[in-house]
């Protein structure tokens, strides 16, 4: 079919090339490129700076059969649609397909799909575009300032903090909001304030209410306890005046659809996915996903935008099911449209799902459960933007006991709208004060039966979380929305940035890096004005007021000045990480031990070194029980850098794994079940040979390799049942 095919459609992955092979008819092949064909050179800059900033792309290594059989079929094919993702990665990808494949411009039809279904799939076929070159060099743009920063300051790290560390012109910034953040905390002055709540019963009436104390009469904040006392003497067994009474009706709007900003953020709120995870799963709802009687289908609207717009197609469909699912009183009467903000691209539509006849439910079977809880987060969120908005009754009153004021206020949900289905989580819960009220009328007179006080203080900032993390970003114009999760990942991954109880919290490296180098020398690259302007000029060369070699100019001229001037003031220094202080308590001298890094990884070490040369590993304990005798699991790693997971008994039991235990049984024998090791979410298995839900080896899941005589070959050693600790430090891989 390759040889006669008269059109091919090459996007990046197979399950999007899947999906589409379904809408398109016989006279079409779809091909995946599997992400990125072309890059620039791993081992070297790859940019020519004498040369105006020529770009030097190279193959990537181990795509040579992709090329070859893209290559084989472009040259065959009367026509090659460039089908790559609707944004700026996407239209790179494709100009590199057509210079790498050397597909003549005559050839070359581009088309987009901000949702793969049937009808926008054909639609777009039928109208295709040429390459759009200003969304190409934006991405150049963007991929040359990056390599700039890393391939030029990286070394600099590496000569005078530690091999192996890595700069990134907006990774170092997310990592600087981190470090600012905690120094708030940390310089923080708590101060001490007082509230008081007064218990008030009606004088010749039935009823009781709880009231607040406001000021006196303006608004005033009791910085003592002596203060709230004297309060509590001129209002205790006094009589309150009701001085108003205020009812109204209060309308409570919904949430937007959702961006790819607050996609993340609720994930991280409501899912507890963090924002690449969630990005992987949304990608996997875009593309396609196999339903029953639909065959391969994509549930969801492209997933990186920051639009707020919504077709009207959609906005009509949303319409009709409210009505026909909760009656006509819950649809809003009319469409609601968002405002998206002032820097929004608008390329995309907000993230929606495509087909609102397949709910969450109706193919739940279909999906896993993190795609099944994520797609039913984005469904609830577009149908109730559209719902109609939450009333309450709302009263607030205000008394008087002399010159002191106090309030008092409740509200009651009238009718419930759009929290039928969805309502939006908050990072941090704040509780208003809201107590029943009895029907008052101004003048009425009430008992101070008693007055309570409480001791309050301040609280500092909280901690930033993946999810306000992005949040931030988003406001400050740090990145796009293709790139929140990548700089928030990279950040943990890098070691910079430590989540802990969801929080994150900046390592002794990320703080060291950020005071005693950026902070001091590359200002403009940590800069967070600095850096929302340089998003801000390559939208323009996405748009086509300047040029993308321009911009590149601009910005080497500075930095390489700050960086000649960092070489020249850290020539004799080396600069120090404070070793990351552990709660474990050295058995020999009775210190704590600190964090060291090794060529193995990282240990425990005395501080008392030379005198004190104790060394322990740190040992992370594993959710699960050993299915030998029932202790805890140990996570260890080989003389080779390879995790594996080991009985807390050692050589006394002899139990290893390179499978990894999770906190899940198993329902037929009640042992701990084990995941297949690697990235992303694994399916958890049974290890238990004598359980009837056992999964052998070698249906796990990992890939094997063809030798040269054609025999598979694991990548993995073969799984013994019982060994000794000692058994993966001889040289095997993981």
């Amino acid at each position: 079919m390759a040889n006669n095919v008269k059109n091919l459609v090459i996007v990046e992955s197979p399950s999007k090339a899947k999906t589409i092979e379904k809408y398109l008819g016989k006279d079409f092949l779809v091909k995946a490129s599997m992400g990125h064909l072309r890059d620039l050179p791993k081992s070297t800059m790859g940019v020519d700076f004498d040369n105006d900033f020529a770009v030097q792309y190279q193959a990537m290594p181990g795509k040579e059969k992709v090329i070859a059989e893209l290559k084989r079929c472009a040259e065959t094919a009367e026509n090659v649609y460039l089908a790559t993702d609707p944004d700026r990665e996407g239209e790179a990808i494709s100009w590199h397909l057509k210079e790498l494949l050397e597909i003549p411009e005559n050839k070359i039809l581009r088309v987009t799909f901000n949702e793969i279904t049937r009808s926008v799939v054909q639609k777009a076929i039928e109208a295709p575009r040429g390459i759009d070159y200003n969304l190409v060099d934006a991405q150049q743009a963007r991929r040359v300032l990056d390599r700039i920063v890393g391939y030029k300051l990286s070394p600099l790290l590496w000569k005078k903090v530690r091999k192996g560390l890595s700069a990134g012109r907006v990774q170092s910034v997310a990592v600087r909001l981190v470090v600012d953040r905690e120094k708030e905390i940390n310089a923080f002055e708590q101060k001490e304030f007082w509230t008081i709540e007064s218990l008030l019963e009606r004088v010749g009436k039935e009823g009781k209410l709880s009231a607040q104390y406001y000021g006196s009469p303006k608004k005033q904040e009791l910085a003592n306890e002596g203060a709230a006392d004297a309060v509590i003497a001129d209002v205790k067994g006094k009589e309150f005046l009701v001085t108003t009474v205020k009812k109204t009706e209060k309308k409570r709007s919904p949430a937007p659809p959702f961006i790819t900003s607050t996609l993340q953020q609720e994930a991280s709120r409501k899912l507890n996915m963090t924002p690449r995870y969630t990005m992987s799963v949304a990608q996997q709802l875009y593309e396609g996903v196999e339903v029953t009687g639909e065959d391969s289908v994509g549930l969801i609207t492209y997933m990186r935008t920051d639009s707020q717009r919504i077709s009207e197609e959609a906005l009509s469909a949303a319409g009709e099911y409210i009505k026909s699912h909760f009656g006509d009183a819950y649809y809003n009467g009319s469409p609601r449209r968002f405002k998206s903000k002032g820097n929004a691209q608008d390329a995309h539509e907000a993230i929606r799902p495509s087909n609102l006849s397949l709910d969450p439910e109706k193919i739940r079977g279909d999906l896993s459960k993190d795609q099944y809880r994520l797609y039913k987060l984005i469904w609830d969120r577009f149908i109730a933007s559209q719902m109609a908005c939450v009333l309450y009754d709302a009263v607030a009153v205000d008394l008087t006991c002399g010159e002191h004021v106090f309030h008092a206020s409740n509200q009651t949900m009238k009718f419930a709208g759009f929290t039928a289905i969805y309502e939006e989580g908050k990072d941090d819960e704040v509780q208003e004060p809201d107590t029943a009220l009895p029907d008052l009328t101004e003048g009425e007179r009430l008992l101070c039966k008693d007055a309570n006080k409480q001791q309050h203080f301040t609280q500092p900032p909280a901690r930033y979380t993946e999810a306000t993390l992005v949040r931030a970003m988003e406001e400050k114009g740090i990145g796009r929305p293709s790139t929140y999760a990548t700089i928030v990942s990279t950040i943990e991954n890098k070691e910079y940035v430590l989540k802990k109880d969801k929080r994150l919290y900046p390592t002794p490296l990320g703080q060291t890096i950020n005071d005693q180098m950026l902070m001091i020398y590359f200002t403009d690259i940590i800069g967070v004005e600095f850096t929302a302007e340089m998003e801000q000029r390559l939208d323009k060369i996405e748009d086509g007021s300047i040029s993308w070699k321009a911009v590149l100019r601009d910005f080497y001229t500075g930095f390489s000045k700050e960086l000649a001037s960092a070489e020249e003031a850290l020539r004799d220094t080396r600069i120090r990480v404070p070793d990351e202080v552990s709660d474990e308590i050295c058995d020999i001298c009775g210190r704590n031990m600190v964090v060291k890094i090794g060529p193995f990884g990282k240990f425990l070490a005395c501080p008392g070194y030379p005198e004190c040369k104790n060394t322990k590993p740190i040992v992370e304990h594993m959710p699960g029980r050993c299915p030998k005798c029932g202790s805890g699991i140990l996570k260890r790693t080989s003389k080779n850098g390879h995790p594996y997971y080991a009985c807390e008994k050692g050589a006394a039991c002899g139990f290893m794994s390179w499978d990894v235990p999770t906190a899940e049984d198993c329902p037929v024998c009640k042992e701990t079940m084990f995941k297949r090791a690697g990235k992303g979410r694994m399916k958890p298995f049974c290890i238990n040979p004598n359980c009837e839900n056992f999964l052998p080896e070698d249906k796990r899941g990992y890939y094997k390799k063809k030798t040269d005589d054609g025999e598979e070959k694991k990548t993995v050693p073969e799984k013994k049942k019982t060994t000794s600790r000692k058994s993966p430090s001889k040289g095997k891989k993981a």
